[in-house]
């Protein structure tokens, strides 16, 4: 049995306006014929939608659930209209953003600063792999993915890879008293150090450095998610390797101090574009802010 949307439209409207009188009055039709609408409705589905009480329509579990997908359905079919007529919305615009669970949440924030305080923006944040989120862009469920990786590209590549900024990366720690300063690299052998996880590409950076320095470092931990490095920094007396932009306000309020700056490491961080001919405008608005 296929769902009629005209019906589905005659639900949404009683259940936004609260009645039928109301709901009649704003579609134009005649009360007892948006009843024998919505009677038809519930039976399609096989739940009631309503329920009365106090002489009010009350939404039921199922009632609730319709009215959800129908604001979601309805909504998607504006948007649709709106793109594919290259309209401006006057409504609020949404902004569906991937990023991969690693990723410092300081960056995504700072990425998104153009768009915080936009009253007519919603934005939608989701994160997971990288396998997830590009599938997940493939399908239309979001508009761009932040990630420390640029995607490979071949011949059937539908997507880019803008790289957005390098941030510098340091040793950090907690302050400690009585204990002189950090000398780099002799005292990694001696010093617990957190460290990314071989995954990551300042680890690999940092790995070599002291390879070539001959230096074989002490490790407490190796860790693959930045807010949980972060955490590690606060919470341990070991030293941490980590990209200055997860740390910048404990580094700024001295809770954790820089012992030595990498310049020769950097962490990158991309945005990554599916190849569409209707692409989401506030993506463009957001890369061309950050660009500048």
């Amino acid at each position: 049995m296929f769902l009629n949307y005209h019906h589905l439209r005659y639900f949404w409207a009683i259940a936004h306006e609260g009645s039928l009188t109301k709901a009649a009055a704003k579609m134009n039709v005649a009360q007892s014929a948006l009843s024998i609408q919505l009677r038809h409705l519930e039976q399609t589905l096989g739940h009631p939608l309503f329920h009365r009480k106090n002489r009010q329509l009350v939404l039921t579990e199922a009632g609730r659930m319709a009215l959800q997908y129908a604001d979601s359905i309805f909504h998607a079919g504006e948007e649709l209209v709106d793109t594919l007529q290259h309209r401006s919305r006057k409504t609020r615009q949404i902004l569906r953003v991937g990023a991969v669970a690693t990723l410092s949440r300081n960056f995504q924030w700072e990425f998104l600063k153009p768009l915080r305080n936009r009253r007519n923006v919603e934005l939608v944040l989701r994160s997971g792999t990288i396998r997830d989120l590009t599938l997940q862009l493939r399908n239309h469920e979001v508009d761009v993915v932040l990630s420390n990786h640029a995607l490979r590209r071949d011949a059937e590549s539908e997507h880019h890879s803008h790289l957005l900024a390098e941030q510098e990366v340091s040793l950090v720690s907690r302050p400690a008293r009585g204990k002189g300063s950090f000398r780099f690299p002799e005292d990694c052998r001696t010093t617990p150090l957190n460290l990314p996880s071989l995954e990551s590409d300042i680890r690999s950076g940092f790995d070599l450095l002291l390879h070539q320095a001959g230096v074989r470092p002490l490790i407490a931990a190796e860790v693959d998610d930045m807010a949980m490095l972060r955490v590690m920094a606060l919470r341990t007396k070991a030293v941490t390797l980590v990209p200055r932009v997860v740390v910048k306000d404990e580094l700024r309020t001295g809770t954790l101090i820089e012992h030595r700056r990498l310049p020769s490491l950097k962490e990158r961080f991309f945005a990554i574009t599916p190849s569409r001919t209707f692409p989401n405008p506030l993506v463009k608005d957001l890369l061309s802010h950050f660009d500048g």
